[in-house]
């Protein structure tokens, strides 16, 4: 039998309620994802930059570029993880027992879904125009 978790259990640095290599992980994982994210961001805007106002042919130009395409795939699987951990972070706060299991996967497969997507459609402009 499980033993019910108090807010003064969680409170006391005493208890070791959760897993402190996992949640150093997580939280790791979210602050270098942010930062990655951010230096991106040029990257990003250059691109928005570049292709605006163009058509369909400039567009599969600038981005069937490997120099471009393939940082910008990455870009892609990087925010598709910052993105699962931060929804996992409001998961956690609200969504609790099996439905929290539940919650996770289907967060877990929407991100994937995502990133296989649009990597998916990068990988075509860059190997196939």
């Amino acid at each position: 039998m499980r033993e019910t978790v108090t807010r003064d259990m969680v409170a006391n640095p005493k208890t070791h309620y959760g897993d402190a290599k996992a949640a150093t992980r997580h939280f790791m994982t979210q602050r270098i994802t942010g930062l990655i994210n951010i230096v991106f961001l040029g990257f990003l805007l250059f691109i928005i930059v570049r292709l605006g106002g163009q058509d369909r042919a400039d567009m599969v130009g600038v981005i069937g570029n490997p120099l471009i395409g393939l940082p910008f795939a990455v870009l892609i699987a990087i925010v598709a993880v910052h993105m699962r951990n931060g929804m996992r972070d409001t998961l956690e706060d609200y969504v609790h027992g099996r439905m929290f299991s539940l919650a996770m996967l289907l967060n877990t497969l929407f991100c994937l879904l995502v990133a296989v997507a649009a990597i998916g459609a990068i990988a075509k402009l860059v190997f196939w125009g």
